[in-house]
């Protein structure tokens, strides 16, 4: 992992981008973090997107945390009702 300070975040985006190689580049702003760029070697376009939609995630959350409430199922009871 790269940090850098926003002030001295100078270079282009494509040259700290150039650096991820599977790790992440921190920018941060007097020692908090702002912005990060990290590797997406495993995710499209559609996985970004969903993951930084904040209605989604609360969505997601909700689901986790009616199946911490109440239970849930196991993937293979889900494919067994469905196939």
């Amino acid at each position: 992992m790269k940090v850098v300070e926003k002030h001295n975040a100078t270079r282009s985006l494509a040259e700290y981008a150039a650096e991820i190689q599977g790790g992440t580049v921190v920018v941060t702003d007097h020692g908090h973090p702002v912005a990060a760029l990290v590797s997406l070697d495993n995710a499209d376009l559609e996985t970004v997107a969903l993951s930084t939609n904040p209605e989604f995630m609360a969505l997601i959350e909700r689901s986790r945390a009616a199946a911490r409430a109440e239970g849930g199922i196991s993937a293979a009871d889900m494919r067994k009702r469905v196939l």
